[in-house]
């Protein structure tokens, strides 16, 4: 499988001089399967440029687009999805439970219909429901999508893919901590993260910076580099980078948790995730 970074950002879009390297995008990544099948995960802000691609490049539209949880940050591009308003475009929505509930909502409201021109009936696009997620894995040709609750206001999913004998696991808006619910503790991520090729999880905060904002669903880095070490994961990306954070912490923070990752005399790779960037499985 192949992986593209559209949107790392966490909370809201932030470009500018400070967000060059790592990106500004608010949270959406691009799957593209051994078998020619296509996975969006998230419609954040970095939905729009991947619309843009397609559309210039005529691109077959026919995607999966898995949901991890409803804030905002998470939905915000997909009205500026230009695929949407083309009747071959064929989008089969999955993730959490009020996934397309919330992706009507962008469209129509109860006050009066004054966020956005269009309704989501007025959408040329056929977009289906799967709703496989919640009750079980989801299979797609010979790739198999597994789900684990996030430890987040609202709640939300966070996804396993598996492909032959390739292991990618993207967790997002994931607090770990002793605290959380049966089935939200770190023993249980691990579990869900073990021997993954790649690790891509939330880590908006740092170790001083999380005792501030116990509760609001967010991961520091260490936390997330622990996981990442007890699990055996063999590459670990950093994620929804927090809006004030410039590129220059981002960099330090990488270099912060190399250096722990080192002293536990760990192989691991890790890097903070950019826009733009990709890899293949």
């Amino acid at each position: 499988m192949k992986v593209k970074f559209w949107g790392t950002r966490g909370s809201i879009a932030v470009p500018g001089k400070d967000t060059i390297i790592y990106g500004g995008n608010t949270c959406c990544i691009e799957i593209d399967l051994e078998c020619g099948k296509k996975i969006l995960v998230d419609a954040g802000t970095g939905i729009r440029p991947l619309g843009d691609r397609m559309i210039t490049q005529e691109e077959k539209v026919e995607i999966h687009l898995l949901l991890t949880h409803a804030h905002w940050d998470h939905l915000q591009g997909f009205p500026f999805f230009d695929p949407i308003f083309n009747p071959a475009t064929k989008i089969l929505v999955d993730g959490t439970p009020t996934c397309m509930k919330a992706l009507r909502a962008i469209f129509e409201n109860n006050v009066g219909d004054i966020f956005f021109p269009v309704r989501f009936g007025e959408l040329k696009a056929r977009i289906s429901y799967l709703d496989k997620l919640c009750h079980g894995p989801l299979k797609i040709e010979d790739t198999i999508i597994d789900a684990i609750p996030l430890h987040h206001p609202q709640g939300g999913l966070g996804f396993r893919f598996q492909e032959g004998n390739k292991r990618l696991v993207f967790i997002t808006d994931n607090e770990l901590t002793e605290d959380a619910p049966a089935g939200t503790l770190p023993e249980d991520y691990v579990r869900f993260c073990k021997d993954a090729d790649v690790l891509i999880h939330d880590s908006q905060f740092t170790p001083e910076e999380i005792p501030k904002h116990r509760g609001w669903g967010h991961s520091d880095c260490a936390s997330t580099l622990d996981l990442a070490l007890k699990a055996h994961a063999k590459r670990l990306l950093l994620f929804h980078h927090a809006p004030s954070r410039k590129d220059s912490e981002l960099t330090s923070i990488t270099a912060r948790c190399e250096e722990i990752a080192a002293k536990s005399r760990s192989d691991i790779m890790i890097d903070a995730a950019k826009e733009g960037s990709e890899f293949t499985l």
